[in-house]
């Protein structure tokens, strides 16, 4: 299935795409800034490098221990300034008015909790902030996964995260259920953050404990994307995290990687090249266990066999560069996915390949993704149009019309799905259906493939075109 937002009426949509559009109002008429503040740099600097938040969200970290003896990041959002609060209250009871009596994201009897992912060089951007900052006014349990040595996560393992690599966060999001078992739990990606996001949906499937999921500015085909020109000022930001969280812990990494070729690459094709294929190795080295500890307390030799046998596969560097991607290509097992996904891209994005690379026959033939392709946005940008509050006399800007339009859309989207989900158990056929609270199934070997599901000739005069059949919303469970 193909949406864009806005659309005019006349179009044939799945029930949920229809749905969305006659519920999601700022997806339908989405007010996006125009130039100055719309130009594609601007948004995209302004997204990665500034932000009014910056100082007023608070976190606390849990340190998750992962199978393989490695460590990820997961900061949860614990309170904004007291100003803020003031702030929130405001924002509560205007949407309240708005909603007919029902704020976003309080769309069950305890807060939904929000998963987010950040950009694939880690870190928090003043985007994803901003995104936490809306989230916790709304009444969500916001928490951010870091990936292994992102964001100040330590280091145990010699292993660091390939791009599609999504077994740390498939622990992840089991964690934070069990912390909050009965909220509904939805997830949010960041630009590249994507490449895990999707990877974790394909493999999981309907045992993701996942209710709906967006990806804002995402990465869908990540060869592509590597090996695509990105302009100057941003490949050397992106290449400049990525060599830092690196060189913190070079010395412990050489025994098992060339971290001086690393170091020297000017391209994040090469750098990661350079770290997860063994064809792009500079020398020979002497054999030894690419798992090896970080920490000299540890035996190496007697834990080696247990965490290769968690790292699965990914215990060896790539072959090469063709190799990496089938096992990392963020939509490889697409048709797996049982969990809707909301993509929201720009054509003028300057991070990303061209619009008309886009994977639409997916979209097109898969009722679980739906895209939003705005004219304008940049990067991760999205700003709204400001607009002159004149009902009350004064001029300024309503609170309602600052920020950004990608934020309010999603956060929208969440509660319209869970209300059509409500409303297509409530409706469906009662048997078959699996507790949200049982457990997962063990993650399935990944396959080379991507999106082999048959993609029907679709008219060209249509942006939605897919037939409803007999498909149903309800999850199968079938593994």
């Amino acid at each position: 299935m193909c949406l864009h937002i806005p659309q005019k009426g006349g179009s044939c949509a799945p029930a949920l795409a229809k749905y969305l559009l006659r519920h999601c109002g700022f997806l339908v008429r989405p007010r996006l800034a125009a130039w100055p503040r719309g130009d594609p740099h601007l948004q995209t600097l302004s997204s990665l490098l500034c932000g009014q938040h910056r100082n007023t969200l608070h976190f606390t970290r849990d340190h998750l221990l992962l199978r393989d003896g490695g460590i990820v990041a997961l900061d949860w959002a614990v309170g904004t300034t007291l100003c803020e609060a003031v702030g929130r209250k405001r924002w509560e009871g205007r949407k309240e008015h708005q909603s007919g009596g029902k704020a976003l994201g309080c769309f069950t009897s305890t807060p939904p909790s929000l998963i987010l992912i950040p950009q694939s060089w880690g870190g928090m951007t003043p985007h994803l902030k901003a995104l936490c900052h809306l989230a916790m006014r709304q009444g969500f349990y916001v928490v951010v996964f870091h990936p292994r040595g992102t964001a100040g996560c330590p280091m145990t393992t010699a292993h660091l995260t390939e791009f599609g690599d999504a077994d740390d966060l498939q622990q992840a999001v089991a964690y934070v259920h069990s912390r909050h078992p009965s909220s509904v739990l939805v997830a949010v990606s960041e630009g590249s953050g994507s490449g895990i996001l999707l990877s974790y949906l394909g493999e999981c499937g309907s045992s993701s404990y996942l209710t709906a999921t967006a990806a804002i500015s995402p990465v869908l085909l990540g060869q592509r994307w590597f090996e695509t020109a990105m302009p100057p000022i941003y490949r050397s930001g992106a290449l400049f995290h990525r060599k830092l969280q690196l060189s913190r812990y070079g010395s412990s990494f050489r025994p098992v990687l060339d971290v001086d070729r690393a170091l020297s690459c000017s391209s994040l094709r090469d750098f990661e090249e350079t770290l997860f294929c063994s064809s792009a190795q500079h020398q020979q080295r002497a054999p030894r266990s690419p798992i090896s500890s970080l920490n000299s307390g540890l035996s190496s030799g007697s834990s080696a066999p247990s965490v290769a046998w968690a790292l699965g596969d990914r215990a060896s560097p790539a072959r090469d560069w063709d190799s990496y991607w089938e096992r990392n290509e963020p939509l490889r097992d697409a048709d797996e996915v049982a969990v809707p996904v909301l993509c929201i891209c720009s054509r003028d994005d300057p991070l990303l390949p061209p619009a008309s690379t886009l994977p639409l026959p997916l979209f097109q033939s898969n009722p679980y993704f739906l895209l939003v392709l705005t004219d304008s946005g940049g990067h991760c940008g999205f700003n709204l149009e400001a607009r002159e509050e004149n009902e009350r006399g004064r001029t300024g800007y309503e609170e309602v019309e600052e920020g950004n339009w990608s934020h309010m859309a999603v956060l929208e989207y969440f509660r319209v799905v869970a209300d059509f989900l409500k409303g297509e158990e409530r409706d469906g056929p009662a048997g078959g259906q699996r507790s949200r609270t049982s457990n997962m199934a063990p993650p399935r070997k990944r396959r080379a493939t991507m999106m082999r599901r048959p993609k029907p000739q679709v008219p060209e005069q249509s942006c939605v075109e897919a037939k409803e059949g007999d498909f149903t919303w309800k999850r199968s469970y079938t593994r």
